[in-house]
């Protein structure tokens, strides 16, 4: 094959999603937000990217876990792989921001190096990774039947240049970023050029395109957790094509459904966006306050959201630690100045946010 031409339509429900990212792109674009909180909202989305993209293939960190691992690097007893797809993750979505910033057009280099990242388990100084040179099959994890069948390894740099090419033709011919985005990733899985991260490296590059369309609402948005949300469409969708076989229809196949999936996602995710920035621009900047707290206090603050005392059994649930974990952790904030303990009595001992934090709250 020494050429790419993706078979779709654009129906009503694609049109209308398209016109509901251009709203919320526009809208967002105009929203005064200070640069200190749209840093801290840029490394919110960063932070739900990697914890959902690292979770559709199977990362069992929980949100939280993700955010002490990216930002103080703690560790988990046996999560140690879990903690390497979530930092590889991580190191190459901000490879994928900086590749936007420059400007230059989607190669085969780059993305070769975002694999790379995504398997480097944090490692920054990589070199691009080649493509298989062997066969994978895609198999259910539980009957262990085969899913998939993608390309032989002899045709895979050829339909990697024939997308890459695809790409650079795709803008001046007038295709919507949203929909160049979405067939991309989907023509990156159909490849699958590499024995293992093709979901992680697809999820990047189409995040890469959306930025160097101008569809980066400033850096905030996440279509990782659309995706994980509900992981049967997600996959129903990317299935298409009469036979598992990559040579018996997959790349003559309509992809129409994938492109109506992708674009509702887009929209919806950008529709999220848009209003968790509204809430930014009006709300007072709290920023100098927030950067007192670290990532576990920040978390704490939705149990003072609920209630205006919590106990060492609230704190452990939020967390999943055990209770003298979360007491000690108490004991600690009491130490930071963040809470102040309001019951003497040792067993059910409470606490409450101390008032000069007591601002955060709505």
């Amino acid at each position: 094959m020494t050429h790419f031409e993706p078979k779709f339509i654009i129906t009503s429900k694609i049109a209308t999603s398209l016109m509901r990212i251009e709203a919320a792109k526009e809208a967002v674009r105009h929203l005064p937000i200070t640069p200190s909180v749209l840093a801290t909202l840029r490394e919110t989305a960063r932070l739900y990217s990697t914890h959902y993209s690292t979770m559709i293939e199977g990362n069992r960190l929980t949100q939280e876990q993700v955010i002490q691992v990216v930002e103080k690097r703690e560790r988990f007893s046996g999560r140690e792989r879990d903690e390497k797809e979530v930092l590889g993750y991580y190191a190459a979505l901000e490879k994928t921001e900086q590749f936007a910033h420059a400007g230059y057009p989607v190669t085969e280099p780059q993305i070769q190096l975002l694999h790379a990242l995504v398997m480097a388990g944090g490692r920054t100084k990589v070199k691009p990774s080649p493509y298989r040179d062997g066969q994978n099959v895609i198999r259910d994890s539980r009957s262990r039947g085969i899913v998939y069948l993608p390309p032989e390894a002899k045709d895979v740099p050829v339909l990697m240049q024939t997308l890459t090419a695809w790409l650079k033709a795709a803008e001046p011919d007038g295709v919507p970023c949203p929909i160049r985005a979405g067939i991309a990733h989907y023509q990156f899985a159909t490849i699958h050029p590499y024995y293992d991260g093709n979901g992680r490296t697809a999820r990047l590059l189409t995040t890469l395109i959306m930025h160097l369309g101008g569809y980066d609402l400033k850096g905030l948005y996440s279509l990782e957790e659309y995706y994980a949300r509900n992981l049967g469409a997600y996959y129903g969708a990317l299935t298409i094509g009469p036979s598992h076989n990559y040579y018996l229809g997959r790349a003559e196949s309509d992809i129409t459904p994938w492109v109506d999936y992708f674009c509702a996602g887009v929209a919806e995710s950008f529709a999220n966006v848009q209003k968790r920035a509204q809430e930014a621009a009006s709300a007072p900047d709290y920023s100098p306050l927030l950067r007192k707290l670290d990532p576990r206090q920040r978390t704490a603050l939705q149990l003072f959201r609920r209630s205006e005392s919590v106990t060492s059994r609230d704190v452990a649930q939020l967390f999943t630690v055990s209770q003298r974990t979360a007491r000690n952790l108490l004991r600690h904030w009491v130490e930071k100045g963040f809470v102040v303990a309001t019951d003497p009595a040792k067993k059910s001992r409470k606490y409450a946010l101390a008032s000069d934090f007591k601002e955060l709250l709505p």
